[in-house]
C-alpha cells in the first residue's frame, strides 16, 4: 500500500516539473533529486508489500517512508498553491517581483525538501541496493500491469455458485404459505459470508414467488438502521408517485410514512425483504408500518442473529444455513480457481489438488472464503506459487488459539487476497470503505473519484477512465467487489458493492495504513469538528438529520467525502481557507431552501480541488472564482431552475467531466458553449445549450475523447450542422439532443455515427408523411438504449423502431399522438425493456405474434385512452413484470382477479409472474 503512496507523491513532482517549471528557478535540482529518491523507496516497497507481515523489520521503516512520502507531497501542494497566486487568476505569469520569489521563501522551499531527503538517504542506507527505473520504465511498468489486467472478465454474475436447491425450496413453501395473521416472519440465519442474501435474492426473484405476491419490495438494512429510509423507499415503489406525490412524500415524518405506508399495503398480499437485520429493535419500530395485508403477505428476514428471528416470528422456525461439505467446498474452489478449465478438478495435476484440498478444508465451508480464495489462486500459475499461499494460510493459524482458528482462516484468506493485489489496486480497493454497509456504488463517480485522487496512472496507451474501469474489473474478478447491476448494454458494470466481511477487511485496512478514516455523525447533532490529528481523507456518514455543518481546521486535509442519501445532506463548511489542499468536495443546500444560492467566492481558493459536486434545489450562482480551478477534472452540477455560470469555466484546460443537469426538465439557462472552451480532455459533456454562434464553432473537433455529449438547441435548425462536426469523433458512445421550437428535423447525419449506442431525443418533431420516408429512419442501428420524450410524432415510430436490431431499451414519453401502434412479427428481436407513457391518444395496440421474443419488462403510465392490453402481449413467453399506472380503469378492470373471479383479458397477461397495478382509477 506504501508503494502506492509513494507513486502518487512521484506523480506530484513530476506534474511540478512538468506545469511549475518556471517557478522552480535555484530548487529544481533538489525536486529532482527527491523524485529520485523516492522511487528508489519504491522498489524496497514493492518488496515489502510482500514480504510486510513475514518480517517486522520492515514494518517501521515502510510507515517511515509514507509519512516522508506524505510530507514531501505537503511541500509541493504548498508551492503549487503560491506558484498559482504568483501566476495570477487570469493565467498571465507575472513579473518575478513578488515576495515568493525571494531567495528566502525558495531557500525555505529547498531546506524542507533537503531534511525530508536526508531522512530517506538515512533510511535507504540500510536497505539492500535496488535499481531505479527511468521514466521510460515506469511507463513501461504501467502497461505492463494494463496488460495483467486484461484477463477474460466474466459478464455473467455468479451469484449461484453454492448449490441452494434445498433450502431455496424450504424459503418458498415457508413465503406461499398462506397464514392468515400478522406479521408473518421467515427468517434465513447464518454467519456472514454464508449466502444468506443470495439465497434471498434467488427466491426474490423466482417466478413463482413474483406471481404469488401482488407487490415486492426490497431493503437492505445493516447495522445502522435507519428507518424513515426504509419506510420512504418501499413507500415510492408501492405508489410509484409522480414528482409532485414525491416531494411531499419526502417530507413527511416518520409517523406519517408509517401510517401512508400502512394504507397502501392494506389491500395486497405483499412481500417484503429486510436484508441483514441486526436488532430486534430495528424491527419494532418497523413492524407498525406493515399491515396484515391479505392473506399470505410476508417479512423476509436475512440475519446472522438467531435470537432476531425467533423474537420477530415465534410460529416460524428459521431457516439456518449450513456450511458446504468437503466435496462442495471443492468443487466450488475449482469453478474459481481453474474458470478456464471446463472440467475443473480432473485438470489439476496432484500437486495442485493436494495444496487446494489442504487450504480449503480451511475455508470451513464458508462460501464466501472459497470463492475469494479461489480467485486468488486463478492468478497464481505454478505448484511453488500455490505453496506460497498455503504456507502463509498455514503459518498464520498456528499462531492463533485453537479456537479461534476456523474464523481466523476465513479472514487470513481475506487479508492474502488483498496483499496480493497489485499496489495501484490497493488505494482503489481501500477507498471503497468510505461507502456504507451496503450501498450501491455508481461506476462512474467511482472511477472519477479514483482519478481525483491520483489512483489511477496518466499513460499515453490508455485513457485513465478506461484503465479506471479495468481496474474494478479486476476487483470483481477477484471477488473483492460485487456486480450489482449492469447498465443498458447488458455486459457493462452500472453499480456494485462489497459484502460486509470485505467492508470490514477493507474499512480496518483503511484505518491501519492511515489512508481513510469514517466519521459517524452523532444522531442528535449537527456539527462534525475536524482537527489536524485526522487522516487527509474523511468520510462523514451524516445522521437521519441530514445535516452537516462542518468546524474546525484540517490543512492536511485532501479529501472530503460523504455519500449521498436517499435525502441529499445539507453541507456547509465554515471557512474554506482552512482547505486549502482539497482533491474532493461535494456541497449541498437545503433540499427545501428556495433562495437563490450564490455559492461563495471562497471556493476558488481550493487551487487543487480535482472533483466538485454542487447539488442544490433551486437556482444556483457559480462565482468567477471558479475559474481558478486550473486542476479540476469533473464538475457536477444539479440544480432544479436556473443557474448561472462564469465564461472562466470552459477555460478549465484539465476538464474532463463536465455534467451541469437540471432536475427534471429541459435544459433552457445558464451553459453555453464557447469559443474559448477548447479542452482536449473533454469525455462527458451535458448539458449545453447550443446557439446558433455554437453550431458553427468548430472548437467541437477538438473534441477527440469525448464519449458522452447532452446538447439543447435554440433552433432545431442547428442541429445538422453540429451534428455533421461531431460524427467525426469516433469514441461518441452516448448522447442526449433536446430542441425547444417545432420542427422538420433531418437526422441523417445521425446514420454516421457508428459507434453510438445511447440516444435521446427530446422535443416536437414534425413529421408529416414525407417522399423521403419516416422521420426517424437515419437513426443508427446500432442503438441499444433508445428515448423519444416530447417529440409528439403522427407516424408509428415502430413502424422504423422495430428493425433496430441491437435495440435493448426504449423509452416512449409524449412521443406519439397516434390513434393505433402495431409491432410486427419478427420486430424488436432484442428489446428486453419497453416503457411508454403519457401517449394519451392511443387507443389501440397490435402486437404481432413473434414480435418482441425478448421482451422482460413492459411498463405503461399516464395513458386514458388505450382501453385494453393487446392480444399479443400472451406471445411474449418472456415477460416477468407487467407495471400499469394512472391507465384507463378498463384496462385495468379486464387483466384484474377479483374473489377468484378473472377479467375477460387475464388469460392475455397469466404467464406474467409480476403485475403491479396502482391504486389510481
Amino acid at each position: 500500500m506504501e508503494q502506492a503512496i509513494v507513486s502518487l507523491a512521484v506523480e506530484r513532482i513530476s506534474d511540478l516539473l512538468i506545469h511549475e517549471a518556471v517557478f522552480l528557478k535555484d530548487v529544481k535540482d533538489q525536486v529532482e533529486s527527491l523524485r529520485a529518491e523516492l522511487k528508489r523507496m519504491q522498489c524496497f516497497l514493492k518488496d515489502a508489500d510482500r514480504n510486510l507481515e513475514q518480517d517486522a523489520r520492515f514494518q517501521n521503516r515502510v510507515s517511515e517512508i509514507r509519512n516522508l512520502a506524505y510530507d514531501a507531497e505537503d511541500v509541493i501542494d504548498s508551492f503549487i498553491l503560491k506558484a498559482a497566486y504568483q501566476r495570477g487568476f487570469h493565467g498571465i505569469v507575472k513579473r518575478f517581483t513578488s515576495i515568493f520569489t525571494k531567495p528566502y521563501h525558495l531557500h525555505k522551499i529547498g531546506l524542507q525538501l533537503k531534511a525530508i531527503m536526508t531522512k530517506l538517504q538515512n533510511i535507504s542506507e540500510n536497505l539492500p541496493a535496488f535499481e531505479i527505473p527511468d521514466d521510460g520504465e515506469g511507463s513501461s511498468s504501467i502497461f505492463k500491469v494494463q496488460q495483467q489486467f486484461r484477463r477474460t472478465y466474466s459478464h455473467v454474475e455468479e451469484e449461484d455458485v453454492v448449490s441452494l436447491e434445498v433450502s431455496t425450496k424450504d424459503v418458498m413453501t415457508k413465503l406461499m404459505t398462506e397464514e392468515d395473521r400478522p406479521h408473518a416472519v421467515v427468517s434465513i440465519v447464518g454467519m456472514g459470508g454464508l449466502g444468506k442474501t443470495t439465497l434471498a435474492r434467488k427466491v426474490y426473484n423466482h417466478v413463482d414467488v413474483r406471481r404469488h405476491f401482488d407487490f415486492l419490495a426490497w431493503f437492505s438494512i445493516s447495522q445502522q438502521c435507519k428507518p424513515r429510509e426504509v419506510l420512504l423507499s418501499v413507500l415510492k415503489k408501492v405508489l410509484s408517485p409522480s414528482n409532485n406525490d414525491r416531494e411531499k412524500i419526502e417530507k413527511m415524518d416518520e409517523i406519517e410514512l408509517t401510517r401512508t405506508l400502512f394504507d397502501a399495503l392494506k389491500e395486497k398480499r405483499y412481500l417484503v425483504v429486510l436484508d441483514d437485520i441486526w436488532r430486534s429493535e430495528d424491527w419494532d419500530i418497523l413492524k407498525p408500518a406493515f399491515p396484515r395485508g391479505r392473506k399470505g403477505s410476508k417479512i423476509l428476514f436475512t440475519t446472522r442473529n438467531r435470537n432476531v428471528a425467533s423474537r420477530a416470528d415465534s410460529c416460524n422456525t428459521p431457516i439456518e444455513l449450513s456450511f458446504l461439505t468437503d466435496d462442495e467446498s471443492w468443487n466450488l474452489l475449482c469453478k474459481k480457481a481453474f474458470p478456464r478449465s471446463k472440467m475443473g478438478s480432473q485438470c489439476c495435476s496432484e500437486e495442485f489438488v493436494k495444496l487446494g484440498k489442504e487450504m480449503v478444508k480451511k475455508c470451513g465451508g464458508l462460501p464466501l472464503a472459497i470463492v475469494v480464495l479461489g480467485c486468488l489462486l486463478a492468478t497464481k500459475q505454478s505448484v511453488a506459487q500455490w505453496e506460497m499461499v498455503h504456507k502463509n494460510i498455514h503459518g498464520h493459524l498456528n499462531e492463533l488459539p485453537h479456537q479461534d482458528r476456523q474464523y481466523g482462516a476465513v479472514n487470513r484468506i481475506l487479508v492474502l487476497s488483498y496483499n496480493d493485489l497489485p499496489y495501484p489496486l490497493k488505494p482503489c480497493f481501500l477507498y471503497l470503505s468510505h461507502y456504507p454497509e451496503d450501498w450501491e456504488i455508481p461506476k462512474k463517480e467511482l472511477i472519477r473519484l479514483w482519478i481525483a485522487e491520483g489512483f489511477i496512472p496518466k499513460t499515453e496507451e490508455f485513457l485513465m477512465e478506461d484503465l479506471g474501469e479495468n481496474f474494478l474489473e479486476e476487483l470483481i474478478d477477484r471477488s473483492l467487489v460485487q456486480v450489482s447491476r449492469r447498465d443498458y448494454t447488458g455486459t457493462n458494470v452500472e453499480t456494485c458493492r462489497m459484502h460486509d466481511l470485505l467492508r470490514d477487511l477493507c474499512t480496518k485496512k483503511a484505518r491501519e495504513e492511515k489512508f481513510l478514516e469514517i466519521i459517524q455523525q452523532p444522531l442528535h447533532e449537527y456539527d462534525v469538528t475536524l482537527a489536524k490529528s485526522m487522516l487527509r481523507r474523511i468520510s462523514i456518514h451524516p445522521s437521519e438529520r441530514n445535516f452537516v455543518y462542518l468546524k474546525g481546521e484540517h490543512p492536511k486535509l485532501r479529501s472530503l467525502l460523504f455519500p449521498q442519501n436517499v435525502e441529499p445532506v445539507e453541507f456547509h463548511i465554515s471557512k474554506y481557507k482552512s482547505f486549502e489542499f482539497l482533491r474532493v468536495l461535494t456541497l449541498q443546500k437545503g433540499k427545501y431552501s428556495y433562495e437563490e444560492w450564490h455559492v461563495s467566492a471562497e471556493i476558488g481558493n481550493l487551487q487543487h480541488l480535482r472533483y466538485l459536486k454542487l447539488y442544490y434545489n433551486n437556482k444556483m450562482i457559480l462565482p468567477r472564482s471558479i475559474g481558478r480551478l486550473k486542476n479540476l477534472y469533473t464538475l457536477y452540477i444539479k440544480y432544479c431552475y436556473d443557474i448561472v455560470i462564469p465564461d472562466g469555466v470552459f477555460k478549465l484546460e484539465r476538464l474532463r467531466h463536465i455534467v451541469i443537469k437540471l432536475n427534471g426538465t429541459l435544459p433552457l439557462y445558464g451553459f453555453r458553449l464557447r469559443q474559448g472552451f477548447t479542452s482536449k480532455n473533454i469525455e462527458t459533456l451535458k448539458y449545453m445549450v447550443v446557439d446558433e454562434k455554437a453550431a458553427e464553432n468548430n472548437a467541437v473537433l477538438r473534441w477527440t475523447n469525448i464519449q458522452s455529449l447532452g446538447m439543447a438547441f435554440t433552433r432545431a435548425q442547428y442541429m445538422k450542422p453540429t451534428l455533421i462536426l461531431l460524427a467525426k469523433s469516433q469514441r461518441l458512445r452516448s448522447v442526449s439532443l433536446s430542441f425547444f421550437d417545432v420542427s422538420h428535423l433531418d437526422l441523417e447525419p445521425l446514420s454516421q455515427y457508428y459507434h453510438l449506442s445511447k440516444l435521446k431525443l427530446w422535443g416536437r418533431i414534425e413529421d408529416e408523411p414525407h417522399p423521403n420516408g419516416h422521420v426517424l429512419k437515419f437513426l443508427p442501428s446500432n442503438i441499444v438504449n433508445l428515448t423519444l420524450c416530447t417529440c409528439r410524432l403522427r407516424q408509428d415510430p415502430m413502424v422504423v423502431l422495430e428493425k433496430l436490431c441491437h435495440l435493448r431499451i426504449l423509452h416512449l414519453q409524449q412521443a406519439y399522438i397516434g390513434s393505433k401502434m402495431v409491432c410486427s412479427a419478427n420486430g424488436f428481436p432484442k428489446l428486453d425493456y419497453l416503457q411508454m407513457s403519457w401517449l394519451f391518444e392511443l387507443e389501440e395496440w397490435e402486437i404481432e405474434e413473434g414480435a418482441m421474443p425478448c421482451l422482460r419488462e413492459l411498463k405503461l403510465a399516464d395513458g386514458q385512452s388505450l382501453r385494453m392490453l393487446p392480444e399479443g402481449l400472451r406471445y411474449i413467453t418472456t415477460l416477468q413484470e407487467l407495471n400499469l399506472i394512472q391507465t384507463s380503469s378498463s384496462l385495468k378492470e379486464r387483466i384484474k382477479v377479483i374473489d377468484g373471479k378473472e377479467g375477460e383479458d387475464f388469460y392475455k397477461v397469466r404467464h406474467i409472474p409480476f403485475i403491479h397495478i396502482d391504486r389510481l382509477a
